[in-house]
């Protein structure tokens, strides 16, 4: 793969400590060539870095060789005290010896073509570097720990059984093989295509929860829409005023809600607009509120519910009455809540964490996170459906060979010799 790479694996700038690691064909004489021998395989000592007869510092080297290393190549880490100084010389001596640095994600993209972890496994952990909440941190490690790869090895087993069997059925059909094995075929690709559509309408949650959720409030001018968003995300985000259309484009807040992270957003009052200006305010407004998992619907309890705000009443929306502390009854049943005194945010804030964990809440079993999953696993699922309609063996055969390579695309891994192994084996063909 050309010359050995580096890159810093802590955090840029100063710290007490900064790693450097490397990897690639010639790590070994890198390292020789800074601190002499080669200490013993993972196992860290204490050396004196020089380029020539400059000692650039001292630091802890690590040998990490083929294949005991994360990128299954010659590896090797380089502790060095934190200074962007001290990171720069060595960075330097290291391009002098030959090595570049690695480009955005090269350390775990050799790390697949080695085999050592699969797409799903390597999206973990990029998932696990930009985790924000405790529960992205839980669905990114699960994923990074095989957690997807193993259902899908499940699932590319039982596929590659039902295609080996369905090419023994056509090759060697005067072999003493089962009468019913192309019944049986048909009915095991159906099971399948049953678990693999169940885990399709799981209504998108490992996406949501890796990318958060779309919050909306949404409501006539002067409502109390800044003065909510400001009290749910504890601090003055938004410019609240007693004149009405204060808001006239969208005022977002990043924050979590039962550790699921979701973009809150303030939008203009929907209103017909006074101006050009905010007529563009309230499009942006209806906008976010087609596309948002959530729409926060609020009623000002002194004022006649607006027709604009109950138009969008539905099955993702909450709605709210906010100034619930200075008007007695409600115009409309919802959540009575006052932004300014709090009364009734604590109930507010428990049901948005309660649909918040029913779109996004974390899953013990394996969950898809990426759009990507979902195409391969739909393209899947649309092969098997072919199946039963398929009136010839061969035909049957080739949607099970084509199911089994858009499964494959999960991992980022097909191997035809597993079906060569199943066909010449189970049945003991030419003995």
């Amino acid at each position: 793969m050309g010359n050995p790479i580096f890159a810093l694996a802590s955090g840029a700038g100063r710290a007490a400590v900064a790693v450097m690691r490397l990897s690639g064909a010639g790590t070994g004489a890198l390292v020789e060539a800074l601190c002499g021998p080669l200490p013993e395989p993972r196992r860290a000592s204490l050396r004196r870095l020089r380029h020539g007869e400059v000692v650039l510092d001292r630091a802890l080297v690590l040998w990490l060789p083929a294949p005991g290393s994360y990128t299954g190549e010659d590896s090797a880490e380089l502790q060095l005290h934190g200074g962007p100084a001290v990171v720069a010389a060595v960075a330097e001596a290291l391009v002098t010896l030959g090595a570049r640095p690695a480009e955005p994600g090269e350390f775990t993209r050799r790390a697949f073509l080695h085999g050592k972890l699969d797409l799903t496994e390597a999206e973990g952990i990029a998932d696990l570097i930009a985790a924000e909440t405790e529960a992205q941190r839980r669905q990114a490690l699960r994923q990074a720990e095989g957690g997807l790869a193993r259902r899908h090895a499940e699932w590319a087993a039982r596929l590659t059984r039902l295609l080996a069997r369905q090419e023994a059925f056509i090759e060697f059909e005067e072999e003493d093989l089962p009468p019913d094995l192309d019944t049986e075929v048909a009915m095991a690709a159906v099971e399948l295509r049953d678990d693999m559509a169940s885990l399709l309408a799981d209504g998108a949650r490992g996406e949501k929860l890796r990318e958060g959720l779309a919050i909306a409030i949404l409501g006539a001018p002067n409502a109390g829409k800044s003065s909510l968003l400001n009290a749910l995300s504890g601090r003055d985000a938004a410019i609240v005023s007693t004149r009405a259309g204060t808001t006239r484009d969208v005022v977002e807040v990043r924050m979590a809600l039962a550790g699921v992270p979701v973009t809150l957003a303030d939008t203009a009052g929907l209103r017909e607009g006074a101006d050009e200006i905010e007529a563009e305010g309230v499009r942006r407004a209806l906008t976010r509120a087609e596309v948002a998992d959530l729409r926060l619907l609020v009623f000002a309890a002194d004022a006649e519910p607006d027709a604009a705000t109950l138009a969008l009443r539905g099955e993702d929306a909450l709605v709210i009455v906010n100034k619930a502390d200075i008007a007695c009854g409600s115009p409309v049943d919802g959540i009575p809540v006052s932004a300014r005194t709090g009364q009734g945010l604590a109930e507010l804030r428990l049901k948005l964490e309660a649909a918040a964990t029913a779109r996004a809440g974390l899953s013990d079993a394996a969950v898809l996170t990426r759009p990507r999953h979902r195409a391969a696993l739909r393209e899947c699922v649309e092969w098997l459906d072919r199946l039963s309609e398929a009136g010839l063996p061969e035909l049957r055969a080739e949607a099970l060979r084509n199911a089994l390579r858009a499964l494959s695309r999960l991992t980022g891994r097909v191997d035809v010799e597993q079906v060569l192994d199943l066909v010449f084996g189970e049945f003991c063909i030419g003995k």
